[in-house]
This record gives C-alpha cells, structure tokens and sequence, in this order.
C-alpha cells in the first residue's frame, strides 16, 4: 500500500520561503510522475507542478520562475521549493501519484504579514 506523507507547510510573510516535502513509501518516486496540487479555501483543487519518472518539470503559469519540484529518489521524497511567496499562494498543498487516486494528507502554507 502507498504512503505520501507531506510536511514542511507553516506560516511566512509575504516573500518568504518554504520547502514541502512528500515521503513516499516504496520506489513509488523513481517510477511514477509526482505531483504537488493546492487547494484554497471555497476553490477547487489545482496542479501546482508535475516531475516525471524521467524528472522532466511543469509547472502551472501562476507559480513558474518561483515554485521548483525536485526529487531525491534514494529517499523516496518529492520536494517542492516555494519562493517569493503570495497571500494567494495560500492553500492546503498535495503530493500526488500523479493521475492516481493516491493523495497525502497534505501541508497547510499560509502567507500573511
């Protein structure tokens, strides 16, 4: 059975930064595409970035030149590195098996002053 486990969320001022973390159980990383999805409050829950098995990156156009998914496959762990931070990009962000019905529990990121 697959196990995401996202951590890494919290709260920071407006331009800051924070690194998400997914820890997958299994080589689940090195095999599948790996996604990182938000959800904001009374909004439906959108794709933030996609790294493929073969570690090609997209991201959607809110977010590019500032969020960057990565992955670490020794350690079976996505990242997604969230620079110069939004109040918009506030959200309950997700890892995903990308185009699976396989979710974590996923990481509150709020951005205020």
């Amino acid at each position: 059975q697959v196990h995401l486990v996202e951590s890494g969320g919290g709260l920071v001022q407006p331009g800051g930064s924070l690194r998400l973390s997914c820890a997958a159980s299994g080589s689940i990383v090195s095999l599948n595409a790996m996604g990182w999805y938000r959800q904001a409050p009374e909004k439906l829950r959108e794709l933030v970035a996609v790294i493929t098995s073969g570690g090609s990156t997209n991201y959607a156009d809110s977010v590019k030149g500032r969020f960057t998914i990565s992955r670490d496959v020794a350690k079976n762990t996505v990242y997604l590195q969230l620079n110069s931070l939004k109040p918009e990009d506030t959200a309950v962000y997700y890892c995903n098996v990308y185009g699976t019905p396989l979710w974590g529990q996923g990481t509150q990121v709020t951005v205020s002053s």
